[in-house]
């Protein structure tokens, strides 16, 4: 049993309480909490404000490489799609593996403890299947570098003897890495719009076929299962959208796929595809996952932007989950989704960092209020207490987790801010979601044990110093790739 004490600690919407003590079992659950305490010798002290640990619903990891790269003209949601490819062309396992340790490093250190990885790059970008010889040009075999860190991670180096799930396993032992607790996403990506087969670009996404992707989604859940402790790493599914998942592969998939299995898809993103689906199907894309029975409380829906009032009735009778990502969504001018309507219609706001235009679960908070007074006119849409819940539990829920914090049977992963700095000070305790950032956390825990102290991972350093060695690798391998991709990453 370990033992931790918190200076202030949010133990339930609205109240912040002094001198909290908390006692961690070693599977890293809360079995006690007591107010008004008193710290012992032992206990692990987090000073300011300790909040619950925020659950980051929707991300794609390799995104991360376009942050402060896709600016300088204009353009649309479609137009930055081309720039996601190149950089999707350039991956290996050995440079995903490095990439995606700093990301979820960066993620770490700002407050997120978990994250839902939406995971579609799962072949070569000849769309070979690894551990299969393959059919086109070679692969770009970039060297493979160690993890610049002031301490090495433990896991092993990857190889491409790690079969069909080379890059799902270099995922999974990134998270590990970095001290994240993982959902892989795997998902089934299958046409590049209703009936039309997939683009070059988009052959190392795909499977061919409904029944060939649950198959490959069976065996790596063997795999991930067979190797990894479920609270640091699980599977769960995804459809990529409707526009990439036909009629037929969504029934199939309906009908197959295990039902306790969080099943998460891209949602009304963008008008062209509510567009299409209506000519395609005669009902909107919401209207087609219920036409098969996919609208459940397993189910999240990502986006959600562009909905019609019955679109929300059927999301919140249903009672899904909905992963708002309000920076990315202003980044690439998607517009702003319906989360109070949705929240009141029944749906469950979770958060999501997406392409990581930001990775701050407090911007990411701010961000989805600030687009509701922006769309409405109105203040306190969504009241603090609402954020964090969004933030924590509605992440928590969206990966199949149980919700992160300071109560019995929680699980202890934890933030704390200091309540102090230039931009918190004066701040009421219980309204820091509203004026921090993640360069005010001072500590972040994970199942009780620190993972983070002020912006630097405790095992492997300074985030920013492992995303610009990973991001420079990426760029040296993007022109050996151009014969696979078609472009280089620019």
């Amino acid at each position: 049993m370990k033992s931790l004490w918190c200076e202030q600690a949010w133990l339930e919407p609205g109240d912040i309480a002094a001198g909290v003590r908390a006692e961690v079992d070693c599977d890293g659950v809360v079995r006690t909490v007591s107010r008004g305490a008193e710290p012992e010798p032992d206990d692990l002290r987090l000073n300011g404000v300790v909040f619950p640990a925020a659950a980051n619903a929707h991300s794609h990891a390799f995104h991360r490489v376009l942050r402060g790269r896709t600016h300088a003209g204009t353009g649309t949601f479609w137009t930055w799609r081309n720039a996601m490819y190149q950089a999707a062309g350039t991956l290996t396992p050995e440079l995903y593996e490095e990439l995606a340790t700093a990301v979820y490093t960066e993620m770490v250190t700002a407050g997120w403890t978990s994250v839902a990885e939406f995971h579609y790059v799962h072949h070569g970008p000849d769309g070979t299947e690894y551990g299969k010889p393959r059919t086109g040009p070679p692969e770009n075999a970039a060297p493979t570098h160690a993890i610049p860190t002031q301490a090495a991670p433990t896991h092993a180096a990857p190889t491409h003897d790690d079969g069909p799930h080379a890059m799902e396993l270099a995922l999974a032992r990134a998270a590990v890495a970095a001290g994240i607790r993982l959902t892989l996403l795997d998902t089934c990506y299958l046409s590049a719009g209703f009936g039309a087969p997939v683009l070059p670009e988009q052959a190392r996404f795909t499977d061919g076929g409904a029944d060939a992707w649950l198959s490959r989604w069976h065996s790596l859940h063997t795999a991930i299962t067979g190797s990894f402790d479920a609270s640091q790493v699980s599977v769960g599914a995804a459809l990529h959208s409707v526009r990439a998942v036909d009629e037929p592969a969504l029934a199939y998939i309906a009908q197959h796929l295990p039902a306790d299995v969080p099943l998460h898809i891209h949602l009304s993103e963008q008008p062209a595809e509510n567009r299409d689906c209506l000519e395609a199907t005669g009902t909107t894309p919401t209207g087609l996952l219920a036409r098969h029975d996919l609208l459940s409380e397993r189910l999240t829906v990502v986006h959600a932007t562009h909905l019609t009032a019955q679109d929300m009735n059927l999301l919140g009778q249903a009672r899904v989950t909905v992963a708002m990502c309000p920076t990315t969504e202003a980044d690439l001018a998607d517009g702003i989704g319906p989360a109070r309507a949705l929240q009141d219609a029944g749906a469950v706001v979770s958060l999501g960092t997406d392409q990581h235009a930001v990775v701050d679960p407090w911007l990411e908070m701010r961000a989805l209020e600030h687009g509701e007074r922006l769309a409405s006119g109105g203040r306190g849409r969504f009241s603090p207490a609402e954020l964090v819940r969004a933030a924590a539990s509605g992440g928590a829920r969206a990966q199949g987790r149980p919700a992160a914090g300071l109560a019995p049977g929680q699980v202890c992963d934890l933030v704390a801010l200091d309540p102090a700095t230039a931009r918190t000070a004066g701040s009421s305790p219980a309204q820091l979601v509203l004026t921090a950032t993640a360069q005010d956390v001072t500590a972040v825990v994970v199942g009780g044990e620190v993972v983070a102290r002020n912006g630097r991972h405790v095992r492997l350093g300074c985030p920013g110093t492992l995303l610009a060695a990973a991001i420079t690798r990426m760029d040296e391998a993007a022109p050996t790739t151009k014969a696979a991709t078609g472009k280089a990453l620019s």
